[in-house]
């Protein structure tokens, strides 16, 4: 091909390469917090999977901000997803309890985790194209990867501050294990803060909550993180409640509608013989 039909590498501003960058740290961060694992830096292994859950939540939003959004940046989040929230967390409780408490039963469970991270994040790359109700945003299908695999951690993140060994049981942690795959894998539904909206009133009671939070987690960041993962899951039932009644209304929404349809098409009349 001659060198002036050659398509020219199309330049980029950096800008639009920010949504990326914050996309590969959230995945270093995944995987650092598999080295922490292997030096049995428990507490900085929780950390780091916390970082990449605020940086893939940063992405996104920095990606349609900035009009960077691309099939690469797609592509390359879901890969970070699948790295960061579902092998670095099975990774870490499976060094942290499940190998010294049930060996290769441990690991089977630690893959099933892995296996429905992936199943949930392909299921939602799927569902990208599909046409939703103006509601659909409100919610997730199943917990989503990165609040997965936070909550996986509860146990972990609650010895770090409870004088039980109980939290540390390989069987607990297995079946908390076990729980929060089904929950990622199936469809139900949960919140989704994406689209949620502030009123004006409630502006400056919500910025005085978020400092309140703030100095409470600087004092008890664990026993913060742990009550918030509780409220999360104690939100699921809510979540499916809200669905059904949304679900509910659209359907009678257009019961309404086909019988208002029905009621003004024209009726066929038939003369009798005279």
């Amino acid at each position: 091909m001659p060198f002036n039909k050659r398509r020219r590498l199309r330049v980029l501003p950096l800008n639009s390469l920010i949504p990326n960058m914050l996309t590969i740290l959230a995945l270093c961060a995944g995987l650092t917090s598999v080295r922490f694992a292997l030096d049995e830096k428990w507490e900085m292994a929780v950390i780091a999977i916390l970082a990449a859950g605020i940086l893939d939540g940063l992405d996104g939003r920095m990606a349609r901000l900035l009009k960077g959004t691309s099939r690469f940046g797609a592509e390359l989040d879901s890969l970070s997803d699948f790295v960061s929230f579902g092998v670095a967390p099975a990774l870490v409780l499976f060094l942290w309890t499940l190998d010294s408490d049930l060996g290769g039963i441990g690991w089977i469970i630690a893959l099933i985790y892995t296996v429905s991270c992936g199943l949930r994040l392909a299921r939602f790359n799927s569902m990208l194209d599909e046409e939703t109700p103006s509601w659909g945003g409100q919610f997730f299908t199943g917990i989503a990867a990165p609040g997965g695999a936070c909550i996986s951690l509860l146990f972990m993140v609650i010895s770090f501050y409870s004088d039980s060994d109980i939290f540390r049981s390989g069987i607990l942690n297995a079946a908390w294990l076990l729980v929060l795959a089904f929950l990622m894998a199936s469809r139900i539904p949960t919140f989704s803060l994406k689209r949620v909206r502030v009123s004006r009133r409630f502006i400056m009671p919500m910025l005085i909550l978020v400092g309140g939070l703030a100095a409470v987690m600087a004092s008890y960041p664990w026993q913060l993180l742990s009550a918030i993962a509780v409220a999360y899951i104690a939100t699921i039932p809510f979540s499916v409640i809200s669905q059904r009644k949304l679900v509910a209304a659209d359907a009678q929404k257009a019961d309404m509608a086909r019988v208002k349809s029905d009621e003004g098409a024209p009726q066929d009349s038939t003369e009798d013989d005279v």
